[in-house]
């Protein structure tokens, strides 16, 4: 049955809506980034790039790095332009998108975040890199879809408890990263950690210039929360939901985090480009190693 037009909507030339690509545009690795601007920090290290497009915060480059053909794409900030990066890169790889109608064979494809976060322990030092072994989403995004099954529930029900969560807020949702793939980009360089996605920069983050918010202890309630000795360790805004919909759809993730601020003592990375370029030429090593 073809799936309507209002429901996958393509443009004129037929690629996906917001980030006008078309299947051939797009490599089986993907890497993600937060910004614009950073796409082509990540392509400066390719042998050459084949293509590039850009429409809205949606920056996208396919090249070749060392024999490996990969595509970076911007997302933006925030588990809302996940919701739409995710579903239009599957309905590239997993939908013909002439007769509308999904594809007999699944493809899975391979997507690793390279981003930035802020540590809440004073042991996860800034300047570091930090592989989120599972994320914790407090942005209801997996909520709007049949996602249970891929839930962590009691790690979540323990969350609440701890931190008397409230109630007019979404339940957070909790979600592994794909073992196989982060076991590929480990190293001594790296730590696990437990990364909580945040919703917003600011209140959601515990950060107050002139509104006040609901919890002013959440930041201390989330660094002493501890399940099976896994204690959150760092803030972002999109790896919950990169994990929960990569599960969904059947791809592969993992979100690599360069540590440039510690919430815990207060310090802010003196060189965050520095420290952010150290990781693009660390994952890219990794993922062709």
């Amino acid at each position: 049955m073809a799936i309507q037009e209002s429901e996958l909507i393509l443009n004129p030339d037929g690629s996906v809506y917001h980030l006008n690509l078309k299947p051939e545009h797009i490599a089986d690795t993907i890497i993600t980034v937060g910004d614009p601007d950073r796409v082509s920090g990540v392509t400066k290290y390719f042998d050459s790039v084949e293509f590039t497009t850009r429409k809205r915060e949606f920056h996208t480059q396919t090249g070749m790095y060392k024999g490996k053909r990969i595509t970076v794409i911007s997302t933006g900030i925030g588990t809302d332009n996940i919701d739409i990066v995710f579903n239009e890169l599957d309905a590239l790889v997993n939908i013909d998108l002439k007769t509308r109608t999904i594809n007999k064979t699944h493809k899975s494809l391979d997507i690793i975040r390279i981003g930035t976060s802020g540590s809440i322990q004073k042991d996860i030092a800034i300047d570091t890199f930090v592989i989120s072994e599972k994320a914790c989403g407090f942005d209801s995004l997996l909520h709007f879809y049949n996602s249970k099954h891929i839930q962590q529930t009691d790690v979540a029900d323990a969350l609440v408890a701890h931190t008397n969560w409230a109630s007019e807020k979404s339940k957070p949702y909790i979600v592994a990263v794909d073992k196989d793939l982060a076991a590929k980009l480990e190293s001594d360089q790296t730590t696990k950690g437990f990364t909580a996605t945040n919703v917003g920069f600011y209140g959601p983050q515990g950060r107050v210039l002139r509104l006040s918010i609901q919890d002013n202890d959440l930041n201390d309630k989330l660094a002493s929360f501890n399940f099976n000795n896994q204690p959150i360790t760092n803030l972002e805004m999109e790896t919950a939901g990169i994990y929960g919909l990569s599960k969904l759809l059947g791809h592969r993730a993992v979100s690599m985090n360069a540590i440039i601020a510690n919430r815990a003592t207060g310090e802010f990375s003196k060189d965050p480009k520095k420290i952010v370029d150290q990781l693009i030429t660390y994952t890219l090593d990794k993922i062709v190693s």
